[in-house]
């Protein structure tokens, strides 16, 4: 990003930092549905991502090899759908028969932020240019079904995502803590009348950097700070309140990070929110992995996960509602020296469900000891397209970067047609 001769680093960041999470492209003033946007009934397809930083060992938890060298100390149990999961996921075997289980993702990305980029925008990381994520593509492609919307369109919780690459600022993503708390919102105690005056001072300022014409750094920052002002103002930050949820809500979601973060996901789908993200980092085992799964990270994920599936179902909104759980990669079928798996992008699975998606199902499979997947292998293209595709989506959409090269949505991967009814 270019910024303009006589606006500093220094000065650009310390803005962008307090201002860039607050994006909400269409947060117009005197938006006469504000005050009714609860009372719509239509809220329009939105997706829920829940990402597995480090790389899970879904081998571990969504496609188990008992008998096999390879295959840990873990034993499948029956769910609700034709498939079996892992014992440490009892209430997510329950609710499975609104999810799927893609087990023959076959991937070459096997570096932490290689593999990320790759699983977020169906791209590999290229130094000419700068892809969309998820939640950037979903917020452009539906923002304007949403003309209610107040608050950002792509929302991430507990963790920054990939950002908006060549889609520009408008498109980035809302970053909050897992209990809906904003940073930089807040008038620092200064009066209405203060603040006013400091901003008019700014627009000034900012108003002569945009008029030399020297790149859009200067621009950009003007928009969003105009519409992190806007946003305090808006009824719709209610949504961000997970604290104001029941007691017996909070317990049944988990009160850890992951837990309240996915109560905040169904809050912000109440609200018409387009995609959500919730984080839940620590899948990196290379050593001690069976105990850190069963102790510690499947009990949080599986309470967590079960509860989002359950309430979304008993709302009503889970037919307009996709999940999708995955990480950068997975993790070796051999066990190390340490007790642990290393990365692994070969043969691996990703969940799916909800929004119309074929729910109960596994897709695919990998060999009896999990080294090669044997039927057709499945990309991060067709993940997303797949997404895209439940979403309402056209997939023949095409972008255009900076550069002036043509984007397709999902880099035209196509649709996993046992997903999609």
């Amino acid at each position: 990003m270019s910024i303009p001769t006589g606006m500093s680093r220094r000065h650009f960041m310390k803005h962008m930092a307090g201002a860039s999470a607050m994006v909400a492209p269409a947060m117009m003033m005197g938006n006469a549905i504000r005050a009714n946007a609860a009372d719509l009934t239509s809220r329009g397809k939105s997706c829920i991502m829940l990402w597995m930083g480090g790389g899970p060992s879904t081998m571990d938890i969504w496609d188990l090899k008992p008998g096999a060298n390879t295959g840990g100390p873990f034993r499948p149990i029956s769910t609700s759908g034709d498939l079996q999961i892992c014992e440490h996921m009892p209430k997510t075997a329950k609710i499975m028969k609104n999810l799927s289980v893609v087990r023959s993702m076959s991937t070459r990305e096997a570096d932490h932020g290689r593999g990320r980029y790759y699983m977020h925008t169906g791209y590999v990381p290229n130094p000419n240019i700068e892809h969309p994520g998820y939640g950037s593509v979903v917020a452009h492609e539906l923002f304007d079904q949403r003309p209610y919307l107040e608050i950002p369109p792509f929302v991430s919780v507990g963790g920054g995502s990939v950002g908006p690459g060549f889609l520009g600022m408008s498109w980035a993503p809302f970053t909050v803590s897992s209990n809906g708390q904003v940073r930089n919102l807040k008038m620092a105690g200064m009066s209405e009348g203060t603040l006013g005056k400091r901003l008019e001072m700014l627009k000034l300022v900012e108003n002569g950097f945009i008029n030399q014409r020297r790149g859009p750094a200067a621009e950009d920052h003007a928009k969003i700070l105009n519409k992190t002002v806007n946003l305090m103002t808006s009824e719709q930050m209610k949504a961000f309140r997970v604290t104001e949820e029941p007691e017996a809500m909070k317990e049944m979601y988990g009160t850890n990070g992951f837990g309240q973060g996915c109560l905040l996901a169904r809050r912000l789908v109440e609200a018409g929110v387009p995609f959500i993200e919730v984080d839940l980092g620590g899948w990196d085992n290379h050593a001690n992995i069976f105990n850190t799964l069963s102790d510690n990270k499947l009990p949080v994920m599986d309470q967590a996960m079960s509860a989002l599936v359950t309430d979304l179902e008993q709302r009503g909104l889970l037919q307009d509602t996709t999940i999708v759980w995955m990480g950068e990669f997975s993790r070796t079928p051999r066990i190390n020296g340490n007790t642990g798996r290393d990365h692994w992008a070969r043969s691996w699975s990703t969940v799916v469900g909800g929004g119309g998606i074929n729910g109960g199902i596994a897709v695919g499979e990998t060999s009896a000891d999990g080294t090669r997947v044997e039927t057709e292998p499945y990309s991060a293209e067709d993940m997303m397209a797949t997404v895209c595709r439940a979403m309402g989506m056209s997939l023949e959409t095409t972008f255009t970067s900076k550069n002036g090269r043509p984007m397709k949505i999902a880099n035209g991967g196509k649709v996993i047609k046992e997903l999609i009814a």
